[in-house]
Order: C-alpha cells, then sequence, then structure tokens
C-alpha cells in the first residue's frame, strides 16, 4: 500500500486506512468473527492506520480492536481514537474527561499510547472550549506519552479555520466532504492546512453509501436533488461494468495533500476489494462523465452541528 506523510507528525500513514465504526455496530449486527477477522484483513492488506472512537458502539468498537490487535506487533499498525463524543447527544470536552477518556480507551485497545487522539465532532460544542481547554489538556496528555499526536475532527468546513487559526494542531480528520459529489474539503481547507503543516486525513468517500449501489439508509441526510444524482450516477457506472464506490475510493485517494482515506466495513471481502482497487488505475474518461452528472450539485450538503459552527 502506497503511503504518504501526515503532515508534519513524521508518520507515514496508508493512502487508505481502516475505519473500525462498523466493528460498534453503527450500521448493522455483526458476528464476532467478521469483526475480528476484518481487522486481520486490514493490516495483511497494508491498511495499517485504524480509526475507531469510544462512540462507536458506545466502547465496542475500542474493545474488539483490543481483542482483534493483541497479537500484532505494536509498531506494525498505527492507532487513532477520539474523544469527546460518547452517545449521539452526550459531548463532553472538559479537561477532566480528556484524562478519563484516554485512559479508558487505552484500556480497551490494550496499549500503551496512541498515535493519534482527536477531538470528535466538535461542530456539537462551542468551540471555543476546545481551544481553550481540551487542546491544552491533551497536549498534557501528549508530554505523559499516552498519545504522540493531537487533532480533532468533524464535517463543516469552518471549524478547521476556527481553531488552527488559534491552536497549533498535528492533524485534523474531515468526512464526507471529500468525493465525487463534494470536493470542499480539498478545495477550501487543505490548501490552509499544507501551509501549517497539518496532516490532513479523510473519511467516508463513499458519503454514507451516497456512492455505492446499496440501497440508501433511511438516516441519510442529503438532500433528495443530491440523492437522485447518486443514482443516475451509480447507473451511469453500471452500464460501463464499473462499480460507483470504485470510482470513488479512487477519487478520494489520488489527492497528494490528503495523507489517507478511511474507510469502514466489518465485512473482510469488503477490504480485500478496496485494496485491489487501491492498486488499480482509475477510469478516466468515466471520471469525468460521473463528474459532470454532479455538477448541478456539487458541494452541496447539510447543517451538521450548531448552526453557528456552519
Amino acid at each position: 500500500m502506497k503511503t504518504r506523510p501526515l503532515g508534519n507528525t513524521g508518520l507515514q500513514v496508508p493512502i487508505l486506512s481502516f475505519g473500525a465504526s462498523s466493528l460498534g455496530q453503527e450500521f448493522r449486527s455483526v458476528t464476532m468473527e467478521d469483526a475480528l477477522q476484518s481487522v486481520r484483513v486490514a493490516l495483511d492488506c497494508g491498511l495499517t492506520f485504524i480509526d475507531t472512537s469510544p462512540f462507536y458502539g458506545r466502547g465496542m468498537s475500542e474493545v474488539l480492536l483490543g481483542v482483534a490487535l493483541r497479537d500484532a506487533p505494536r509498531d506494525q499498525y498505527l492507532l487513532c481514537t477520539k474523544l469527546g463524543r460518547y452517545d449521539l447527544a452526550h459531548f463532553d470536552f472538559s479537561a477532566k474527561r480528556v484524562a478519563e477518556s484516554v485512559d479508558v480507551s487505552l484500556h480497551r485497545l490494550r496499549t500503551d499510547h496512541l498515535d493519534v487522539i482527536l477531538c470528535h465532532d466538535i461542530e456539537f460544542t462551542p468551540m471555543q472550549q476546545i481551544v481553550d481547554e481540551t487542546l491544552p489538556a491533551l497536549r498534557r496528555i501528549q508530554r505523559q506519552g499516552k498519545a504522540r499526536h493531537i487533532g480533532f475532527s468533524g464535517y463543516p468546513q469552518k471549524i478547521f479555520r476556527f481553531i488552527c487559526d488559534q491552536a497549533p494542531v498535528d492533524c485534523v480528520l474531515s468526512y464526507n466532504q471529500y468525493t465525487l459529489q463534494n470536493d470542499r474539503f480539498a478545495s477550501e481547507t487543505v490548501p490552509y492546512l499544507k501551509k501549517k503543516g497539518v496532516g490532513a486525513m479523510n473519511a467516508g468517500p463513499f458519503s454514507a453509501r451516497l456512492l455505492t449501489n446499496a440501497p440508501l439508509p433511511a438516516w441519510l441526510k442529503e438532500p433528495e436533488d443530491v440523492k437522485a444524482a447518486a443514482r443516475k450516477a451509480a447507473a451511469h457506472c453500471q452500464q460501463r461494468g464499473v462499480d460507483i464506490a470504485q470510482l470513488a475510493l479512487q477519487f478520494s485517494l489520488a489527492h497528494p495533500d490528503i495523507a489517507t482515506t478511511i474507510a469502514g466495513s466489518a465485512n473482510p471481502e469488503n477490504i480485500r476489494k478496496w485494496a485491489r482497487w487501491a492498486e488499480q488505475p482509475i477510469d478516466e474518461q468515466l471520471l469525468r462523465e460521473v463528474l459532470a452528472i454532479f455538477q448541478p450539485v456539487k458541494n452541496i450538503g447539510h447543517v451538521e452541528g450548531l448552526a453557528e459552527n456552519n
């Protein structure tokens, strides 16, 4: 698997990383065997950066990762977890909870350090607290050797400048905002991050199944015209004998200034398929045709978190 540098952290990360949200049964029920095997297959395929959160399965993802990784040499993978979001509407970014959350995550993951720790979905909270309290608390965790690098994650592009203009961070994670339909992360934010030496990570290349052939979930927040364009694009790809998910993944992986793209599944066959797609050249003509289909709805998204943070 090809790698890229994660900003100025010194870490080399695979361009395709493993997202462990599915291990927490966030989207469907999974068997224990599939959950554990998906982690092992990810490592075998070179997806050696693993992203999780205490929010995923309300701790289940971290616990299962700890089990799956217990026999893997710690220097053979990079581990990222998050803090601050613990349930759909439960957020706590206080300094006290930072210290508690990191220790609980280390216990669940059966490790003595995290390679990256991120404040999770900060758009749901008044963000000045992240600058004034949460990040300083994380720097203390970093000095204690419990985390190598710190940052934050979220959806609205406003959050990245708001935080990075006030506080130094090592890396950030954006989701569903560098896809075939929405490139705001790359066009609005990545050049700014690059100048600051902040590592850029992208999650959700399939945009919550929007860019797949799977039925669209009821909870998908995108407007109807975006969904209609996605169905049209998927049908166009199918006529050309290509799964739109392949094109979506290859598009996200290709950006040279986005260190890694995180995709998650508890299905080992999906991970093997993604790893194969990552090695194959993108169909440039098909890409142009699909981007043209999405042009009328390009960069149309939704509001996430507090209105003031959008």
